[in-house]
C-alpha cells in the first residue's frame, strides 16, 4: 500500500509546485508569506472535518508531534531564507537529496532495510534526481552567462552558500527520519497528520497578522487562486505522505523525493519550459526506478 500512497504523494506535491510557481510573483516580496497561508488555511480546514468526522485527536498530539513539525518547518524557513544568501540553482542538488539522507538514517537507527531490488529502484531514484539537479544547475548557470549576470561571489562559493542547502537537507531528512520514529512508537499516522495542519495553520494565522498588522498589506483572495490551489495539493501530498512513510520509510522517503523530477516534468508540459536531452534521460531514471518498485509488488 506505501508504494501507491508514495504516488499519490508524488502527484499531488509535484502538483503543488507546479501551482507555486504559477502563483509566485517575482515582484511580490511577501508571496512566500501568502503561500503559507493559503497552505495553513487549507490544511486546518482539512483538519477540523477530519476531527469533525471522528477521526482519534487530542491537544497532547500536537505536542507530541511538535518536534517533527518543528524540524519540517525550521527546514522550510532555511530555504526562505537561503533564498536570499544563495544562488538557487547552486542548492538544489544538495536539497534534492534529503531523501538518501532519511534512508541512511532509517537503516542505521531503525535497522530497517531494502530488499536488493529495491536497493537498485531507490539507486536509480536517487541518481534521477541528483543528475537533473545537477543539470538544472548548469542550465541556469550558462542562462547567467547568456544574459551576463554575474552572482556575487558570496553567494557560490562563500560558507554561507553552502550552510543553507546543506542543512537544509539534513533537517528535511532528520525530519522525515524522525517522523519514521514517531509514527512507529508514539503516535498513529491520522492523528499525526492532524497535529502537523493545526501546527500549519497557526503558522497561517502568524503570516496572516505579520502582513495585514505589521507590513499593511492587502490580500486579494482572487488574485491567490492558485496558491490555494498548490495548498490543496500540499495537503493531499502530506496525507499520502506520512501514511506511506508510516508503513515502509526507508523506501518510502526517497521514492517520494522524485517528486522534484516530476515538477521539471510538468513544468515541460504546461509551462512550456524546454527540456535537454539528458534531463530526459535523469527523468528516465527515476521513472525507471518507480516502476520497478511497482513490478516488483511491494
Amino acid at each position: 500500500m506505501w508504494f501507491w500512497l508514495s504516488l499519490v504523494a508524488i502527484l499531488f506535491w509535484s502538483g503543488s509546485d507546479l501551482f507555486s510557481k504559477i502563483g509566485s510573483k517575482p515582484d511580490d516580496k511577501y508571496s512566500h508569506w501568502k503561500m503559507v497561508i493559503a497552505v495553513g488555511l487549507i490544511m486546518g480546514i482539512h483538519a477540523i472535518v477530519q476531527v469533525c468526522t471522528g477521526t482519534p485527536f487530542g491537544i497532547q498530539d500536537i505536542f507530541i508531534y511538535l518536534p517533527v513539525s518543528a524540524l519540517y518547518i525550521l527546514a522550510m524557513i532555511l530555504g526562505y531564507v537561503g533564498l536570499r544568501y544563495v544562488v538557487l540553482s547552486e542548492s538544489t542538488p544538495i536539497c534534492n537529496s534529503s531523501g538518501a539522507v532519511a534512508a541512511l538514517l532509517c537503516f542505521i537507527f531503525l535497522h530497517q532495510a531494502m530488499e536488493l531490488l529495491q536497493f537498485i529502484a531507490v539507486a536509480l531514484i536517487s541518481i534521477g534526481i541528483f543528475s537533473l539537479s545537477v543539470l538544472e544547475k548548469k542550465q541556469a548557470d550558462e542562462e547567467r552567462r547568456l544574459q551576463g549576470i554575474v552572482p556575487d561571489k558570496k553567494y557560490t562559493s562563500s560558507f554561507i552558500a553552502l550552510f543553507f542547502p546543506i542543512f537544509y537537507c539534513f533537517i528535511d531528512g532528520l525530519g522525515t527520519f524522525s517522523d519514521a520514529l514517531v509514527l512507529d512508537k508514539y503516535i498513529q499516522e491520522d492523528s499525526a497528520n492532524i497535529a502537523y495542519e493545526f501546527t500549519f495553520l497557526f503558522l497561517a494565522f502568524v503570516a496572516l497578522f505579520y502582513l495585514l498588522v505589521i507590513k499593511k498589506q492587502k490580500i486579494v483572495l482572487s488574485k491567490e487562486k492558485p496558491k490555494f490551489v498548490a495548498g490543496i495539493c500540499e495537503t493531499a501530498g502530506q496525507f499520502a505522505y506520512i501514511y506511506a512513510l508510516g508503513d515502509n520509510a526507508i523506501v518510502a522517503a526517497p521514492l517520494i523525493s522524485s517528486y522534484c523530477v516530476f515538477s521539471v516534468l510538468w513544468a515541460r508540459l504546461f509551462l512550456k519550459e524546454k527540456l535537454t536531452l539528458k534531463q530526459y534521460l535523469a527523468i528516465f531514471a527515476a521513472a525507471a526506478g518507480i516502476i520497478l518498485l511497482g513490478a516488483g509488488g511491494f
